[in-house]
């Protein structure tokens, strides 16, 4: 084998490692079940774009495939074929066919949400893992649950890579807007962005960091070096991808705290990064050591 070959099946060996499908079962039940709440608490308004389509100005998607504009029949159907569709992928049952009728279905719903010029990338991750999850073909043979199913297999590597890519994405690209919106200069770290967003959404926390601006000044800098970094994390293993994730999740929960912003599909999408496949195993033998613990005492009682 060339090196070149060899370096193509390594390639492809990255794309595609042999991942427990029980992962991508807790991942359909997580991610079909936020998609419901999404409608709901994140991109909500949908169906009120529908009642006034003259507000409407579709995204490039939209223009590109030509989906009509949103009126009160079509968000309205397009509302109860994701909820029952959603159920039933969360489910694990019929989880293809369910999830090629979420994943478009979905793409619709926040492209008409999103129209009024406001584009959230804490999409991005969700909408890429609605379109991987249903490439994975169920278990054929029967398993007493799919949650426990550790049946190894390079489909569900391949879509759980992609989830990853698109996690890590979100935070890269958003580093390189910053930049170019900077005129590619280094000028967003060292403006007044945090000051001028806690200002627009104040709270305890946000006043009185801005009693020590050297501090904003420190966590712009710590955002877009982690940003500009967060590829790595797709190379780390065990206890320093867990450090990367803790990093960026703690990233969010400041935000949070600061400017009362969240990126829950986002963070969601990190689950991809977890060993899920361990969860039932594990809970087995804790139950099993539980069960000798108690026989141990009931033994020593009767004795």
């Amino acid at each position: 084998m060339s090196r070149a070959q060899g370096l193509a099946v390594r390639a492809a060996g990255w794309f595609t490692p042999p991942i427990a499908l029980a992962r991508i079962a807790w991942l359909r039940t997580i991610l079909y079940l936020f998609v419901i709440l999404d409608m709901h608490a994140f991109v909500r308004d949908t169906r009120l774009k529908g009642e006034h389509p003259g507000l409407y100005q579709p995204l490039f998607l939209a223009r590109l495939f030509d989906l009509p504009k949103p009126s009160v029949a079509n968000t309205t159907a397009l509302y109860f074929v994701l909820i029952v569709a959603c159920l039933v992928a969360a489910s694990n049952r019929l989880p293809r066919i369910a999830g090629w009728v979420v994943a478009p279905a979905f793409t619709w719903w926040v492209l008409i949400g999103m129209s009024d010029g406001k584009v959230d990338h804490d999409h991005l991750a969700l909408v890429v893992a609605l379109w991987v999850l249903p490439t994975v073909a169920p278990n054929k043979a029967r398993v007493r649950s799919p949650y426990a199913d550790q049946t190894q297999s390079e489909a569900a590597g391949w879509a759980i890579r992609c989830i990853q890519i698109a996690v890590i994405a979100t935070y890269f690209l958003s580093a390189i807007a910053k930049l170019r919106g900077a005129g590619w200069t280094l000028a967003w770290p060292n403006s007044a962005i945090l000051t001028w967003a806690i200002v627009r959404r104040p709270n305890p926390v946000g006043l009185w960091l801005l009693e020590h601006p050297w501090m904003l000044h420190v966590m712009q800098w710590v955002g877009i070096i982690g940003e500009f970094l967060s590829p790595a994390v797709l190379w780390l293993r065990g206890r320093w991808q867990l450090l990367g994730a803790l990093f960026f999740l703690g990233f969010h929960l400041a935000n949070t705290v600061i400017l009362g912003i969240h990126f829950l599909p986002t963070v969601i999408c990190w689950l991809a990064f977890a060993p899920l496949e361990r969860i039932v195993p594990w809970w087995r033998e804790r139950r099993v050591r539980q069960s000798g613990d108690s026989n141990r005492l009931s033994r020593v009682r009767d004795g």
